[in-house]
């Protein structure tokens, strides 16, 4: 890879996609959302613009778009409000920052950016966290600006299966999992990841995940790596999904692709931690692998060509090797 090259890729939330229950217009739409998603970052990249400010962009989109869990498209909590996390971090020198708990910010990934830039903190909450917002001026929108029908009938059902006594692991675990991500490499061979979630349907009121916990759902540092996941949150948590990427390509000296491929297959796989990862190294390579049967994801280079993919089937062997970039 030349200095002239970039590398983005994004996601879109991972889990039990069935594609017979995905009307063709909701696939266009969903791989529309993704590809504006790889444009709005891509635009800065190729302009010579630094990685963090690329993936905060691809997010901005990504929370706009209401199919996505995230911003717009955030799913309810058991309470039948929104509580939405973000986070960010740049490979050159670990800058992070990170929101969790909030509703009001139009793009929670720029109030973790403000909180990254512009405080001494990594991590705000609830109301300190909206009152540091509205001190720095993050655009605001109303409450109906966040609610969907689609995401208030999810909770709905949800809440009534758990009335019922059923099992929610037959549930939509897309729904479920939902959150969205960005990496990127800039042509100054600088990586960087953001990640924005709504959290889980029906979750609990104050529920954490994994999106605004550095070393668990987000993670970037130029000398291995930057890492957005998407999954069952507590399991990223408890396994430390983008340390353990990190310490499998410093300390054992794996590939991007081996490492990825290490901590979605055996270290979260066997410990109910279904979802995945995308990651790319300070040399544009790029991996996205899941162990779900479908995770929405995008790449885009240098070269211009828009690659997005929901299933595993969706790429050819030559694209996939484009899109891993092995």
């Amino acid at each position: 890879m030349t200095d002239t090259d970039f590398t983005l890729a994004v996601h879109g939330g991972a889990g039990t996609i069935d594609p017979s229950r995905m009307t063709p217009a909701r696939k266009a739409a969903t791989r529309a959302g993704l590809a504006r998603a790889l444009a709005a970052g891509g635009a800065i990249l190729a302009d010579g613009g630094a990685a963090v400010d690329a993936v905060a962009a691809a997010v901005c989109a990504l929370e706009d778009e209401p199919l996505f869990n995230a911003g717009r498209g955030a799913v309810f909590t058991s309470d039948g409000v929104h509580e939405m996390d973000a986070a960010i971090m740049d490979g050159r020198d670990r800058a992070c920052g990170a929101v969790t708990g909030i509703c009001g910010p139009r793009n929670p990934i720029l109030a973790a950016k403000a909180v990254m830039a512009r405080s001494p903190h990594v991590l705000l909450a609830g109301e300190g966290a909206l009152a540091f917002c509205r001190a720095h001026g993050i655009a605001f929108e109303e409450a109906a600006y966040f609610h969907t029908e689609s995401r208030w009938q999810a909770l709905q059902d949800t809440l009534a299966r758990r009335r019922k006594g059923l099992s929610e692991n037959d549930a939509d675990e897309a729904r479920r999992h939902g959150t969205v991500g960005a990496v990127a490499r800039d042509r100054h061979g600088h990586v960087a990841a953001a990640t924005s979630t709504g959290g889980m349907t029906a979750k609990a009121p104050g529920r954490i995940g994994d999106t605004p916990v550095f070393g668990a759902g987000t993670f970037a540092d130029d000398a291995t790596c930057a890492m957005s996941g998407t999954g069952r949150g507590e399991i990223f948590v408890r396994w430390c999904a983008g340390h353990d990427l990190h310490a499998r390509m410093l300390y054992a000296g794996q590939s991007l692709a081996q490492a990825a491929e290490g901590v979605v297959m055996e270290a979260l796989a066997p410990n109910d931690g279904s979802g995945g990862l995308i990651a790319v190294d300070a040399a544009g390579n790029v991996a996205l692998p899941f162990n779900c049967s479908g995770m929405y994801r995008g790449v885009l280079r240098a070269d211009g060509v828009v690659r997005v993919a929901i299933w595993r089937e969706d790429l050819s062997p030559e694209d996939l090797a484009a899109e891993t970039g092995r």
